[in-house]
């Protein structure tokens, strides 16, 4: 059952260490599509019929394409580039007995700490050093098992299967060498970078870990790799950007950073990112501030982040009536206090472009007495108002190191996108909406 779109879903996520090397992938695509970049620092000047896109911070990117001066709405999808793991602090090198060297971390967002035990791990980030007029910035893979974050023995802690509470200034830390190792640690960054050690200025580096992806089940129907949340709806609906296109609408496609602490940055999904971008469009295709905001009105996002499938030995998690399983399709995602954005509005849109191109949908909630996280969808509507739909992937162990999803649905997702990017959906008034497809 393993789909076509397998194997690029993993040389994507290999080339995607950090959230950096990610929008690095998606930029080397873009290009090769025909993408002209664009800085937020200098004019724009768009025309008809081209495509474009910009970054912030290195972690964030925005692509789009301009159909025809007169396009009625902004088809947007959004995921996100970041994914849980621990990062590297300042002054990161600590010294044990004499005899060991471990690496000081502390923890971006929320993982399942037991998965970061006994693999291999390396590190991965970008680094900024002086350059001739300023500051420049390098990204860093050290492409190498480095270092591993060693369990305690049973013998040594007879009640770790019981339930343990990770420290994670204790427990946590990745063995980096034996005491050789001592003041080591940035010479290695630096010469991984290219650049003298003594002009490195600042740095943002993350644990990642070494396994590769792979195929699991009796028809290879799962798919096992890191970062699945997000990448796996990053990728897929940038495949499906790649592909489709209206004459009315013009298509957006948005990877923002720190979804999994919040997204309270210049680069996250509550940033002015996007409504920076959609303004600047507006502006440099000559359209009025009124042409923006009927525009923005007809609009619709794709919120997509990955959704929690019913788990084969604690089935009673999920709700009792909205279960959603691996290789059956995408999943909405609702919440009555609104975590998810989806409304009767957004899910029957989605739905009916869905049914179009034959693409099943599932329904997800948590169970009433289970709290979920919130996503991107009514975070970035705190900036941008419209239409959102909160969408995902299903999956296993969502924040482990190492999770599990379907591989059929990779397609589903590519097939869903690209008809959503095909269609114009126009707010004929409110609560009345007709979809041209």
């Amino acid at each position: 059952m393993s789909s076509k779109y397998v194997k690029e879903l993993f040389n994507f996520i290999e080339k995607s260490p950090s959230c950096f090397h990610a929008i690095e992938a998606i930029k080397d695509q873009l290009k090769s599509e025909g993408f002209v970049e664009l800085l937020e620092g200098k004019t724009w000047s768009l025309e008809v019929g081209k495509k474009y896109y910009v970054t912030r911070n290195l972690s964030s990117v925005i692509a789009f394409k301009i159909p025809s001066k007169a396009y009625k709405s902004f088809h947007i999808v959004a995921s996100h580039s970041d994914a849980p793991t621990f990062k590297i602090k300042e002054n990161a090198e600590l010294e044990v007995n004499s005899k060991y060297v471990q690496l000081n971390t502390e923890r971006y967002g929320g993982m399942l700490c037991s998965t970061w035990f006994d693999r291999p791990l390396s590190i991965a980030g970008r680094i900024l050093v002086k350059g001739e007029n300023g500051v420049k910035t390098h990204l860093v893979n050290i492409d190498k098992d480095l270092v591993v974050i060693p369990n305690v023995a049973i013998h040594m802690n007879r009640t770790a299967n019981d339930g343990y509470a990770y420290n994670a200034q204790v427990d946590m830390l990745p063995l980096y060498g034996s005491n050789d190792a001592k003041d080591s640690f940035l010479k290695l960054v630096a010469e991984n970078a290219g650049v003298k050690v003594e002009d490195i200025l600042g740095t943002d580096l993350f644990l990642y870990n070494r396994m590769n992806g792979t195929v699991a089940g009796l028809n290879e129907e799962f798919i096992l790799c890191a970062k699945l949340d997000d990448l796996e709806c990053t990728f897929t609906s940038l495949q499906g950007f790649l592909k489709g296109q209206s004459e009315n609408s013009a298509s957006v496609y948005c990877v923002f950073d720190n979804e999994e602490v919040g997204s309270g940055t210049k680069q996250g999904a509550a940033s002015t990112f996007l409504y920076d971008t959609l303004k600047r469009i507006n502006m440099a295709m000559g359209r009025s501030e009124e042409d923006y905001y009927t525009t923005v009105a007809s609009s619709f996002m794709l919120s997509a982040d990955n959704a929690h499938a019913v788990h084969p030995n604690h089935p009673s998690k999920s709700d009792p009536t909205n279960r959603v399983y691996m290789n059956e399709g995408i999943v909405i995602k609702y919440n009555a206090n609104q975590k998810y954005t989806t409304d009767g509005v957004s899910s029957a849109i989605f739905k009916n472009i869905c049914e179009s191109v034959d693409v099943p949908c599932q329904s997800f909630t948590n169970r009433s007495d289970m709290l979920g996280g919130s996503t991107l969808g009514n975070i970035s509507n705190s900036q941008v108002s419209l239409n959102t739909v909160d969408i995902g992937l299903p999956q296993l162990a969502m924040h482990s190191t190492y999770e599990t999803a379907g591989a059929k649905d990779l397609e589903y997702m590519v097939k869903a996108v690209e008809a959503f990017y095909n269609s114009c959906i126009e707010a004929v008034e409110d609560g009345q909406y007709s979809i041209i497809k």
